[in-house]
């Protein structure tokens, strides 16, 4: 199932939806010198993001990790952006998001099957 092309497709829209609940908040929680939180911090999410991966998960890994530390960087970046859409004053934003990106979990319980169990992505 999470190969499924809409699921695959909702996977990004989620992934650009958390970055933007980053940039959200850096900018309006933050006054002056403070807003440029507003791209470091989603910056810096999108590159641990992409950097450290499962190999064959889409394609090679920069840096490879266990699919347990990969799901757990993943927890981490749409759980950050969850309290962070949370603490710029959106909870209804906040469960929205945290709820659709737990079903897309849900969805996805063959991929999360994988990584907890540490199997390869890569085609043998």
């Amino acid at each position: 199932m999470s190969e499924n092309p809409i699921n695959l497709g909702l996977r990004f829209v989620l992934e650009l939806a958390a970055l933007a609940a980053m940039a959200y908040w850096g900018w309006t929680q933050h006054e002056g010198i403070g807003r440029a939180l507003a791209v470091v911090v989603p910056l810096v999410a999108a590159a641990l993001w992409g950097v450290f991966r499962v190999p064959g998960d889409p394609r090679d890994a920069p840096v490879a990790v266990p699919g347990p530390v990969r799901l757990l960087l993943e927890a981490a970046f749409f759980g950050a952006a969850v309290l962070l859409l949370a603490a710029a004053d959106q909870p209804s934003a906040a469960a929205v998001l945290g709820g659709v990106v737990l079903a897309h979990y849900a969805a996805s319980y063959d991929r999360v099957a994988r990584l907890l169990a540490n199997r390869s992505f890569v085609e043998e």
